[in-house]
């Protein structure tokens, strides 16, 4: 088992890629059960073959790729999709 925390963060789309295609390499190479912690979904979706999205310590999702894709959970699609809640905007307003 191999274990990532955030092994895009800050990296150009390009790089990112390329480490991508890495992690996707030492699994099958190796055999290996890769655990990737990120927020990075376009990393996400490129190298999982199964999903958790925790929220406030707790599972809110557990799935496929595909799965949280075809979610109707409100938080499950705000953090795919990478918007702000109406209520999280409001709270901004002075």
């Amino acid at each position: 088992m191999i274990l990532y925390d955030e092994p895009t963060t800050g990296l150009d789309p390009i790089r990112s890629d390329i480490i991508n295609e890495l992690i996707i390499k030492l699994q099958r190479e190796l055999q290996v059960t890769s655990i990737v912690v990120t927020h990075d979904m376009n990393s996400a979706f490129k190298i999982a073959d199964r999903m958790i999205l925790l929220f406030e310590g707790k599972v809110r999702f557990d799935g496929t790729p595909e799965q949280i894709r075809q979610s109707q959970d409100p938080l499950v699609r705000q953090f795919i999709s990478g918007e702000s809640a109406e209520a999280s905007l409001k709270a901004l307003e002075v």
